[in-house]
């Protein structure tokens, strides 16, 4: 099979699984998203998703945040992980964004990664799913399927980031990460898994991947 012939079994299936697709982190504004973005790095969804209403119900815009001390905040978070950083980084960047951006989150690139904690993916995930700018962000799930799907070498993120924008639709970007997201967690994780549930990895996957697969299957082993 082409590359060009995956790309579209991929979209297809992906569309097929996951006509609607849910944002994974629970979030109201732009700000409320790029502060659970901030808090997702090294942790789950899950563990964020529960901790972010603590948080947003003492602040949940900018000037209210900024009151807090970064001691509060880091006792709010703590339960997520890296807590000293993702604290600082969350009063920091509030107070920047009352100081240069009137209290709004800017819509570009740039001004994102200019923030205190925030870098690319960070910035990647707002842009896409608060202002609906085409990005690509990659996390440990679409760093390991572009890899399974030998779409890339999988020698770092910014190549994997690269490679699925060379190849998918720049108009489909918004929609493919968060689906591949989606698919990695119930059908292609890292771990407990089941290549006859995986359709995609199946049917165009690397062979190498799959060859090491079925050796560890193997009872002989």
């Amino acid at each position: 099979m082409t590359k060009d012939k995956k790309v579209e079994f991929i979209i297809k299936t992906l569309q097929e699984l996951y006509p609607t697709i849910p944002i994974p982190l629970d979030h109201k504004d732009p700000y409320t998203l790029l502060i659970a973005v901030l808090m997702s790095a090294q942790s789950t969804d899950v563990r964020v998703n529960q901790i972010t209403p603590l948080l947003f119900k003492k602040a949940d815009n900018p000037y209210d945040m900024a009151k807090l001390s970064v001691e509060e905040i880091r006792g709010i978070i703590k339960p997520v992980g890296l807590s000293p950083m993702k604290s600082k980084g969350i009063h920091g960047l509030s107070k920047i964004l009352i100081e240069k951006h009137d209290g709004k989150v800017p819509q570009s690139f740039e001004a994102l990664e200019a923030l205190p904690a925030v870098g690319h993916k960070t910035a990647s995930v707002v842009m896409s799913q608060a202002f609906g700018v085409p990005a690509f962000p990659v996390d440990t799930h679409i760093h390991r399927l572009m890899y399974r799907w030998n779409l890339t070498n999988g020698k770092n993120v910014v190549q994997t980031e690269k490679d699925a924008k060379r190849l998918f639709p720049k108009e489909l970007w918004n929609d493919l990460h968060l689906q591949i997201i989606w698919y990695g967690r119930e059908y292609s994780p890292a771990r407990g898994w089941d290549l006859e549930k995986d359709i995609i990895t199946k049917t165009i996957g690397r062979q190498s991947v799959i060859d090491d697969y079925y050796k560890l299957k193997s009872p002989n082993k």
